[in-house]
Parts: C-alpha cells; sequence; structure tokens
C-alpha cells in the first residue's frame, strides 16, 4: 500500500461507509470482556476486547505474513520489514515515532513468526488514541528509504549474531531446520548474513506492498477502550492513508494448509565451543486447528510443562543431569511440531537422551496415569488463565484467534475445552505422536566418537 495526503481520496463516499459490520463475538457479562469485531470497508478488521477495570490499553496489528511466505532469497524479508516500519513515515521520522509513545511512558515493539507480525503500543486508556495514531502511520506509510535500509542492515546482522551465540535459542531454529530441511518453515526466521546482506530496498518495499494491504491485517485492542471509538479512530488513520479505497475487498480466510513434508529419524550437530550442549529431540506434531490439540496441550504439560512433568522429575530431580529440561509443541497451518530441549554437559548428553527417549517411549506405548493427567489439566487450566491477566496478552489473544482461526473463544471455553479432555485421548495422541521415530538436533563441543553415537537416540 502507498501513502497519500489527498483529501479527496481520504473521504469514501458515504455508500462505502454503510457497508461497515459489527459483530459481538463474545458478550462478557456487565460488558466486562466482551469481544467486538468490525469489518471495515476494504476489508479491515478491527477487534476489541473491552475491560473497563484497568486504566491501560494494548494497541496492535496483526499482519497475515511470516517467514513462511518468503522465497529462498528473501528469506528474512519480513523480520526486515519489521524493523524498517520503525524507520519512518511521511509524518514522522524514527525518532518521532519513539518519543511519541516515551513521551507518555508507553511501550512499543514487534515481532515476526513463521505465519504471522505483529506491531502493538501499550499505553494508558487515555492516551490510546496516539498510540492508534503512531501505529496506523508506521503500518500505512512506511518509507523504507534505501538509507534506512543500509543502516539497519547493521542492526539485524547483530541480532543473527547474537542468536547464534545464544545456542539454547539458536537449537531451536536448527530443529526447525532438521524437520522441514530447506522449506520456508526450516528456514529461521531473521534470515542469514547471506540473505540479509542481499536484501534491496526494492525487494522489500515490493514485499510490503503485496503483503500490508488492509485486507491482510487485523487491528486488535484490548483494556478500557470504548470498540467503536477504536473502529473510528483506526479508520480515520487509514483513510487519511488512502488505504480503504477498494472498498468491495474482502479480507483473505485463515492460511490454509500445504502438507509440509516434514523428517523422521535424522539428525543435525552443530560444532560449538560451549559448556553445555544444547539438544532437542522431537517429532511432527499437530496443526493448530487439529481437533486434538487440547489432549495434546495436556500430553505436553504432563511430560515437561512444570517442575512435576515426568521429564523435569527424570532429568533434572532425580538425577541432577540438566538445569533446565522441558518439552513444547508449535502448532501451524497444516503441521506441527513437538520437541524436548536439554542443556546438559558434554560427557552426558547420551544419558540424557537415553532417558528422554525411554520417557517418550514408555508414554507412546503405556499411556500416562490418570493422576498425571488430572494434575496436567489442572496446570493448564492455570496457566491459562494467569497468562491472560494483563491487557497485552489479552490483545495477542484475540489477535491472533481472528488472524489465525477466524473466530474467538472465550476463557471459559477454552477452559471447559481443557476440562473435557479424557485419559483416552490423551493416550490415544501419545500414541500417534509419541509413537513416530524422532528426529534429534545438538549444538555443542561434541568429538566425533559421541557424534557417532547421536544417530542411535533415534534409531
Amino acid at each position: 500500500m502507498t501513502s497519500r495526503s489527498s483529501k479527496a481520496t481520504a473521504r469514501p463516499s458515504s455508500e462505502a461507509r454503510a457497508v461497515a459490520r459489527t459483530q459481538t463475538l463474545i458478550k462478557g457479562m456487565n460488558g466486562i470482556g466482551t469481544v467486538r469485531k468490525t469489518t471495515l470497508p476494504g476489508g479491515l478488521r478491527v477487534v476489541t476486547e473491552t475491560l473497563p477495570s484497568v486504566r491501560s490499553a494494548t494497541f496492535g496489528i496483526w499482519a497475515h505474513v511470516g517467514s513462511r511466505d518468503e522465497t529462498p532469497s528473501l528469506n528474512g524479508a519480513t523480520h526486515y520489514l519489521e524493523h524498517l516500519l520503525f524507520k519512518g513515515t511521511n509524518r514522522r521520522s524514527a525518532l518521532d515515532i519513539s518519543s511519541a509513545l516515551d513521551a507518555v511512558g508507553g511501550e512499543m515493539n514487534a515481532f515476526t513468526a513463521k505465519e504471522y507480525t505483529c506491531y502493538y503500543a501499550r499505553v494508558l486508556d487515555t492516551d490510546l488514541p496516539l498510540a492508534i495514531d503512531v501505529v496506523c502511520d508506521m503500518l500505512t506509510g512506511s518509507l523504507i528509504r534505501e538509507e534506512d535500509v543500509d543502516v539497519e542492515r547493521g542492526a539485524i546482522l547483530e541480532e543473527i549474531a547474537m542468536t547464534e551465540d545464544d545456542p539454547g535459542d539458536c537449537v531451536h531454529d536448527l530443529f526447525a531446520h532438521t524437520m522441514f530441511g530447506d522449506n520456508a518453515l526450516g528456514r529461521p526466521v531473521l534470515g542469514t548474513v547471506d540473505t540479509v546482506n542481499a536484501l534491496t530496498a526494492d525487494r522489500i518495499r515490493r514485499f510490503y506492498k503485496k503483503h500490508y494491504d488492509p485486507t491482510h491485517l487485523v487491528v486488535a485492542c484490548a483494556g478500557n477502550v470504548d470498540h467503536n471509538k477504536v473502529v473510528r479512530q483506526v479508520r480515520a488513520a487509514f483513510e487519511k492513508a488512502g488505504a480503504l479505497r477498494n472498498t468491495d475487498a474482502q479480507p483473505i480466510a485463515p492460511r490454509a494448509g500445504r502438507r509440509t513434508i516434514r523428517a523422521l529419524g535424522k539428525v543435525e550437530l552443530l560444532a560449538r565451543k560451549t559448556e553445555q550442549a544444547h539438544v532437542v529431540l522431537g517429532m511432527p506434531g499437530l496443526a493448530r486447528t487439529d481437533d486434538r490439540r487440547w489432549a495434546m496441550g495436556v500430553l505436553n504439560t504432563a511430560l515437561g510443562g512444570g517442575m512435576s512433568s515426568r521429564l523435569f522429575q527424570e532429568v533434572r530431580e532425580k538425577r541432577g543431569l540438566a538445569y533446565s529440561v522441558y518439552s513444547y509443541t508449535s502448532g501451524f497451518a497444516d503441521c506441527g511440531l513437538f520437541g524436548v530441549y536439554a542443556g546438559c554437559r558434554p560427557s552426558q548428553v547420551h544419558d540424557v537422551l537415553r532417558i528422554c527417549r525411554d520417557e517418550l517411549d514408555h508414554v507412546a506405548h503405556n499411556g500416562l496415569s490418570d493422576e498425571e493427567i488430572a494434575r496436567a489439566i489442572g496446570q493448564l487450566r492455570g496457566s491459562t488463565v494467569l497468562g491472560l491477566e494483563d491487557t497485552g496478552a489479552l490483545m495477542n489473544r484475540i489477535g491472533k484467534s481472528e488472524l489465525c482461526w477466524g473466530e474467538q473463544m472465550s476463557v471459559d471455553d477454552m477452559l471447559a475445552k481443557i476440562a473435557a479432555v479424557t485419559p483416552d485421548e490423551v493416550r490415544s495422541v501419545a500414541r500417534d505422536i509419541l509413537g513416530q521415530r524422532p528426529s534429534l538436533s545438538v549444538i555443542g563441543p561434541l568429538k566425533d566418537k559421541q557424534a557417532a553415537r547421536l544417530h542411535d537416540a533415534v534409531a
């Protein structure tokens, strides 16, 4: 999209104004927790959750673009663009953007994932109009000047170097590559030194115009907010940029699956002079739309989601082989991952992997006890609620839900879904997921004999 200041193009007709559609998606008691959605002419969706008891608000814009939308030569473009949108517009310099939020004690940031990007600001409720104007200006009016691209390139290369200096972080990128190979999901979100150096301002501008159309965006706002006021302010900001001219446009649907191919039994090792060996042992998981994801969440919690989990007890508490050990799941539109991470002394890596593999095999064949499942359900329900105790988390929930699922689910409905999980469902998903041949990624100072033995862990 391009930024235009012409008043003639900024004012839609009264007929265009009449097609805005507002829905109440979740009706909270006395208006508290009420989620509303308005679809503006031009396909821009605005979703809000109202919490009158707080004095803050978080405003975010979600873009339906992530690193999996990049070609190999564009790897890192989505994240590069995230940086550049803070560098200035027709109305504000980079300093103007940052100082505007600093002056009111606000916080502003962004993050890029494999399937979406989000820009957000958290402010006092009275300063919400400022946050809306600044963030909307960034999204609709970024200049993406060549000099900014050149300057920011250095910052991004430093960010890549910082990630590579943290093997506990880097090993998850390695595991994605182990599972997906040179597929878009297997490439790093940040890109590589070579791809970032090769990106030009012109290529990033084309990427921006293609993926930041209003039909690809979801505006999400949570806190002490009035839905109709937020809609009016967002609409005014987008119209000022001439971004809602195609009034017949409709929002794009949630991302569809592509049947991404995943590896089984693959091993990738990266030699580094580190004090610890960092390992991820895992296998294909579930897509985020899979009905079994609730049971998978319970299984993941029981296996490695807390201090009472099997992996924590067996690896750390009983044997002291690792300080950090946990399991996790990642769900995408068409596939997913389940992984077990541990950081340990290089001399202990085989023992840690053997214990983790034994636990996964045992649960795959014998299941979890009813007591473990009940405890995991309680833990998951509690952590779900506690994780939504601030306006930023609520904004993330409603924005991601609209972008990825096209619908909203109340917290009570989420808790009911978790509580309804049965032991048989957990045991079934354990057989399906944990019964697969695992793959392995390791970063550390492993000797040749040690490295050769690692293939036994996935045999």
